[in-house]
């Protein structure tokens, strides 16, 4: 939440071929004028695409499970979604000088209490309501193949934990697979961008946090971090990181923005991709050649393989603010020059790459 890959084989792109323009898909050279849609769709057929963290439009926060978030999946070919929960929400707000934080201390066991309802919440969906959560990637895989959309269960900040470091096997046992360290709220595991350095980078019960995720088999997002929270994790895991949604720092396509403080220099990026990680994307853009032009950006610092889609959809609308028009963005980044095996990396090659890493059996 932001203030505002797997090789694709011969036989997918045959499969993709005869739909489509046969010489472009099985060339990989990229589309001078718009792409064939039938080439969009192979991409989407060969690849599982995923959105590496979303609110489902800021359903989570407050509304009831529903069919919607399924149904649009379904309709744009997004094959998943980390759904990320916030348990700090109860104490988010923005000051007098309209920056987002904690407003005030949270009171015992609050925060704790409040994720526990956004877990049953999430169980209803898969319930009830036609989303299927997968805890692994061959679960992902299934799913695609079966056209059933599915979630990812993500935890935006540890602020749950009240140094409790059980709770993360509680949330393993509930289906969470992905968890970021820090969100807005001052906890004891490490800095946040657009708080106060109080740590300088992890604490010594946040480097105790890494290792338990990574033998549990939970992906870990570095997102909202510091650069030294992201050093010091890196240093610290044995598994690939993940950077949920970001941009570039100094973003042309971004241009001036209050998101300043939560974008990241290139050699913040790298650290991610030199665990073998990957960067996301936020969609928080003019347009959808805008958002192409900022993922060319990052993919132009750390490579083609670390940089994915993390929309960060919510109440504030986005580019990509219904998963029914998922293939535009597709479109999109073929149109920009994006071979359709670079296109199938970006929108979920990659992530499926270190999700299977991130929660393979220790």
């Amino acid at each position: 939440m932001c203030d505002c890959g797997i090789a694709i084989s011969r036989r997918q792109w045959l499969v993709a071929a005869a739909m489509a323009s046969a010489g472009a898909v099985l060339s990989g050279k990229a589309f001078a004028a718009a792409p064939d849609p039938a080439v969009v769709q192979g991409i989407l057929r060969a690849t599982p695409a995923v959105d590496t963290h979303s609110h489902a439009a800021g359903v989570i926060f407050a509304g009831k499970p529903g069919p919607a978030l399924g149904e649009s999946m379904k309709a744009g070919g997004l094959a998943a979604v980390c759904l990320a929960s916030v348990p700090d929400g109860p104490v988010l707000g923005r000051n007098s000088a309209g920056k987002l934080g904690a407003t005030r201390v949270p009171n015992p066991g609050e925060l704790y209490g409040y994720h526990r309802t956004r877990m049953d919440w999430v169980d209803e969906l898969v319930a009830n309501h036609g989303v299927r959560r997968v805890l692994k990637a061959a679960d992902l895989r299934d799913a695609h193949a079966k056209g059933q959309p599915a979630l990812i269960q993500d935890i935006e900040g540890c602020d749950f934990l009240d140094d409790k470091l059980e709770r993360l096997g509680e949330a393993h046992q509930r289906g969470v697979r992905t968890i970021q360290l820090v969100h807005y709220t001052p906890n004891g595991v490490g800095d946040f961008q657009t708080g106060d350095i109080r740590h300088k980078g992890l604490t010594p019960q946040g480097v105790e946090v890494v290792h338990e995720l990574n033998r549990l088999g939970v992906l870990i997002d570095v997102a909202h971090g510091t650069a030294e929270v992201v050093e010091q994790t890196a240093k610290a895991s044995t598994r690939p990181l993940l950077l949920s949604h970001t941009a570039l720092q100094g973003s042309k396509a971004m241009g001036q923005t209050p998101l300043a403080g939560r974008q990241i220099g290139p050699e913040h990026a790298k650290m991610v991709a030199q665990t073998g990680g990957i960067v996301g994307l936020w969609h928080f853009f003019a347009t959808l050649d805008k958002y192409v032009d900022a993922i060319r950006e990052m993919v132009d610092v750390v490579g083609v393989d670390h940089v994915c889609i993390g929309t960060d959809q919510q109440t504030v609308k986005g580019t990509v603010q219904d998963y029914a028009e998922f293939p535009k963005l597709v479109e999109r980044l073929l149109a920009a020059g994006f071979t359709p095996e670079e296109t199938g990396k970006l929108v979920g090659g990659n992530f499926v790459r270190v999700f299977e890493k991130a929660t393979a059996a220790a």
